[in-house]
């Protein structure tokens, strides 16, 4: 079979499954299932992929999945998570658009504590959401900061997603989850801006409330910040410090960090047998899920390999001599297009088996990439019609609000992210300048 018929029939089957409503793992399978059936013949290609799909999982590099879920999930069901966002709300008084900064700063704060952007987003409506309505803040104020800083748990570690994309495309997991916490700051900072500047311009979009300060100051006002969000900080420091320092691979950070995260429930009397069982179960559900795409995502690839589709498809592309520059612009192209239609996962399922072979051969810098390609899929969240945030913001706000109105408040903190992407591509200094200083 020629190239460009094995690249129909496998790309074609699937769009053709997501299309009927098929769920992205299933699809996934079921095209690998005829893939191995056609190329790799009939009942021994089965039995090979079952032995493709086996190894595939049992990567000792995958285990910070399920011990960075782990990590997030303790210090959310023990409700420390929920203690900290109190503290910051103390600490910030008298500043403009004050709940839309404690927004940001406390789903920043989370983000270092969790790997999960949908986790992030719907802890976060539900908590400022209600008094944010209450004010009778802008929905640009209230929505857009909630569903924007929860994308930033895709950047800074901990986050599944980056060991998921680091495993499937062969970039160093340490080097990229250590190179998505400056972009991951730079865009907390964009976002922060904009909403002081905004709260400055139209003050009655953001309005204060006179009792904002509760007539706390000095010690009274920070002792429960240096209490409850400081010894927390402490975990993302360890978790970083340690692989920055060059003492913990990825595996023995995330290790690290859920040892520090029980034993801060402890520290803090939050502990309890119901929760750690709560968080175990959770914890269970996304890595299985996640194993099975990497499953999934992994055995497409090798049966693109095999069929000669990747290679047909890289020969093409190669054969228009596109600069690095080019075919980098090209691939973030690509994948903001893609984000408009598809979730994460597959986009990085689809994508990856083309493009890292690509990016390998032009001489790209894998890391720069693939923290470009985090950010891409961050966007994605945001990107109409089909932003996975913006449907989690759903379900969080009052049934009077439309999804319309969701995108709208979205609009500006997109066009944020944007930014950050472009000054990225422009400086990859910020992506790789703290992998370079792992020893």
């Amino acid at each position: 079979m020629e190239w460009q018929s094995a690249l129909a029939l496998m790309l074609g089957t699937l769009f053709f499954l997501m299309a009927v409503g098929t769920p992205v793992v299933f699809a996934f399978l079921a095209v690998n299932l005829i893939g191995a059936w056609v190329f790799l013949g009939q009942e021994a290609g089965l039995a090979q992929w079952v032995r493709n799909t086996t190894s595939s999982i049992t990567s000792f590099s995958l285990t910070p999945i399920p011990l960075f879920v782990l990590m997030g999930e303790v210090l959310f069901h023990t409700g420390l998570a929920f203690k900290a966002i109190t503290a910051i709300e103390r600490v910030i008084s008298r500043v403009p658009g004050k709940l839309s900064i404690v927004s940001i700063l406390g789903g920043t704060t989370f983000a270092t504590l969790s790997g999960s952007s949908i986790a992030n987003t719907a802890m976060m409506g539900g908590v400022m959401m209600p008094e944010m309505q209450r004010r009778g803040y802008h929905p640009t104020m209230s929505m857009g900061p909630i569903m924007a800083v929860g994308g930033i748990a895709m950047l800074i570690p901990p986050s599944a997603l980056a060991v998921m994309l680091g495993s499937l495309a062969g970039i160093s997991i340490e080097r990229l989850l250590i190179g998505g916490i400056l972009p991951g700051l730079v865009m907390a900072m964009g976002f922060l801006a904009y909403v002081v500047i905004r709260s400055r311009l139209r003050p009655q979009d953001a309005p204060s409330d006179p009792n904002d300060d509760l007539g706390l100051s000095g010690w009274q006002k920070w002792r429960p910040f240096v209490k409850d969000v400081v010894p927390l900080l402490g975990i993302f420091i360890a978790v970083v410090g340690s692989m920055l320092a060059g003492w913990a691979s990825p595996t023995e950070s995330a290790a690290i960090g859920v040892t520090a995260s029980v034993v801060a429930t402890l520290f803090y009397r939050a502990f309890s047998w119901p929760a750690l069982w709560k968080s175990l179960i959770e914890t269970a559900k996304v890595s299985v899920v996640i194993l099975f795409i990497l499953a999934a995502s992994t055995t497409f690839a090798q049966l693109l390999s095999f069929s000669g589709a990747s290679t047909g498809f890289l020969g093409l592309i190669k054969g228009l001599g596109l600069n690095q520059v080019t075919l980098v612009i090209g691939m973030l192209l690509i994948l903001l297009v893609l984000g408009m239609v598809l979730d994460q996962v597959s986009m990085m399922m689809i994508a990856l088996p083309f493009f890292m072979p690509l990016a390998v051969a032009a001489g790209v810098d894998t890391v720069w990439l693939g923290v470009m390609i985090l950010i891409t899929l961050e966007i994605g969240l945001l990107t109409p019609p089909f932003g996975l945030l913006l449907i989690v913001m759903q379900s969080v706000v009052p049934s009077s609000i439309r999804l319309p109105h969701i995108y709208r408040a979205a609009v500006p903190f997109l066009i944020i992210e944007i930014a950050v992407l472009a000054l990225v591509f422009c400086l990859p200094q910020i992506a790789t300048g703290l992998p370079n200083l792992i020893r």
